[in-house]
């Protein structure tokens, strides 16, 4: 049996990392195990072909929600990256700190030791954004910047947020949220950059670094109360290697409670009822599954022309010379042109609702396909949602999806803030600033006036943002998974490192807090590595 003095599973956002990390100064022995392949396709290097991604199953793994009555007994799809670099390569590269209180609301929960004051010089150290101040990191990894293309539609809306009394902010990640201007992306020179980028291809040619794709993990391997190693399959071939320090779990919110579950690790009844032999008791297992939940309003757009003309015909072949000419135009964009952070009451502290802004309409946005004719939408979620899920295997097969219920739109708070700032938004666009542009309103239509009426419209239409969190949480109390250092609970040689272990969520797009937790994660455990040795 091969052996190595750690073993990560995922390849994603924070599994890159860690390799990269972990493998630094040459101590340390590293095994990355991947389930999906190796990034080929030409399209996750065009920020645009995010779109082309969504529903491929080479490099999604198009998860899906079981039907629930708080969003009307819809399926809904829950992707999540597939293959080195997880993510990151499907994503609409949007980057958000998120607020301070975040972090310290944490703290105050029991993440000892990941209050604002202690996240915040990780974010600085993963940043790489020249054009930002003296709080932003300018030699970090990943490579960020402001979306560089400019309509007249979308300075529009900057102009009619002004005229609502939104602030300006030219840098959201900076000192304050709260404010509408450009998203930072996570783009370099007009083209997607990954953590594959950023992290592991730079860590590749270390001899103490194996990269294995095509492992599907199976189990954790247990001794008692001792994670030793796991097992895969490869090629239909079943391998078990060992961790002499740790196993590191990084497959994310969905899989690491699923794979915990799969090993016996959980609560004794759903482990029972799925047929699985309970052998280490932790009942916060697969809960707390936290997610955004957003939904898109649109509007028929004049006197302009949008994305959704764009992406067609004549046009599309002069944005496609664009950008091969200069890494310029259209294929250049995400998911997100504007930002809005912004406030659905005056007495509060800070923002609760987002906003994304695009001159752009789907005409079915489960297939990612424009409208035809001119139109621009704007996505609203709230901030930090209360309303928890779940996620639990239903049998011991490690190719069941496992039973995804996230309970949106449960709490009473949730369902206010999200009218709220479907409000805001009808309100934004009903500025001066703005009438010259817009036709009509398509979503939800005007003839929506009342909270009633509003809230029908998110429950039927609204979808997930693809930011699931929590199911492993870190904290003290008794639905912890994790302790603050990261350790599993009642289990020795086992961590988890990735969003699952967020208490709760932080206001914005994840995927940048994802990257501190895994940086933070590394210093965590070499210095783990250090106090044993000498001990």
């Amino acid at each position: 049996m091969s052996r190595y003095d750690y073993v990560i599973v995922g390849g994603g956002t924070a599994g890159s990392i860690l390799a990269n990390r972990l493998t630094a100064d040459g101590r340390f022995r590293v095994l990355l195990l991947e389930a999906g392949g190796t990034p080929k396709s030409p399209w996750i290097k065009i920020p645009a072909g995010f779109s082309k991604l969504l529903t491929n199953t080479t490099y999604n793994w198009c998860f899906e929600s079981k039907p629930e009555a708080t969003t009307n007994e819809r399926v809904i799809a829950i992707p999540r990256g597939k293959g080195l670099g997880g993510s990151t390569l499907i994503n609409g590269m949007i980057y958000v700190r998120g607020q301070p209180e975040d972090y310290d609301c944490w703290l105050d929960d029991g993440a000892i030791g990941w209050g604002w004051r202690d996240v915040e010089p990780y974010f600085g150290k993963l940043e790489n954004f020249a054009e930002g101040g003296p709080s932003r990191g300018k030699s970090g990894p990943m490579y960020l910047t402001r979306v560089s293309e400019r309509f007249a539609i979308s300075d529009a809306f900057l102009k009619a947020a002004a005229e609502d009394g939104q602030p300006y902010n030219d840098d959201y990640n900076g000192p304050q949220q709260e404010g509408v201007g450009y998203y930072q992306v996570t783009q370099r020179d007009g083209r997607r950059w990954s953590v594959v980028d950023g992290y592991l291809r730079p860590a590749l040619a270390r001899s103490n670094l194996t990269v294995l794709t095509g492992c599907r993990v199976h189990r954790l391997e247990l001794d008692g109360n001792r994670c030793t190693g796991v097992t895969y399959e490869r090629a239909g071939k079943s391998v078990t290697v060992g961790a002499e320090q740790e196993v590191v779990l990084c497959a994310g919110a969905i899989q690491n409670p699923q794979l915990l579950e799969l090993s016996g690790i959980g609560n004794p009844d759903i482990l029972a009822k799925a047929g699985i032999k309970p052998k280490v008791s932790l009942a916060g297992v697969g809960e707390n599954y936290i997610d955004h939940y957003a939904t898109r309003m649109n509007w028929r757009v004049r006197n302009t022309v949008t994305l959704n003309e764009m992406s067609r015909g004549w046009r599309l072949g002069q944005e496609l010379l664009k950008y091969i000419a200069g890494r310029k135009g259209i294929l250049t964009l995400g998911t997100g042109l504007v930002h809005a952070f912004i406030k659905t009451r005056h007495t509060l502290s800070r923002p609760d609702v987002q906003f994304f802004f695009v001159h752009a309409s789907y005409s079915n946005a489960a297939t990612r396909i424009l409208d035809r004719k001119p139109g621009m939408t704007i996505g609203v979620t709230q901030l930090r949602p209360t309303s928890t899920g779940s996620i639990h295997v239903v049998n011991g097969n490690v190719e069941t999806s496992p039973s995804i219920k996230p309970n949106m739109l449960s709490t009473e708070e949730d369902c206010r803030v999200l009218v709220e700032g479907m409000k805001a938004a009808r309100r934004i666009v009903e500025q001066p600033a703005l009438r010259d542009f817009v036709d009509h309103e398509m979503a939800p239509g005007k003839e929506v006036t009342t909270d009633e009426q509003w809230l029908a419209f998110a429950r039927q239409n609204g979808q997930t943002i693809y930011h699931p969190i929590g199911t492993c949480k870190m904290g003290t109390d008794e639905t912890a998974v994790v302790s603050p250092d990261l350790q599993v609970k009642g289990v020795k040689g086992l961590s988890v490192a990735d969003a699952s272990v967020m208490p709760s969520m932080v206001s914005g797009n994840t995927q940048g807090a994802v990257m501190m937790v895994a940086e933070k994660a590394a210093d965590i455990i070499i210095e783990r590595a250090v106090v044993e040795k000498y001990s």
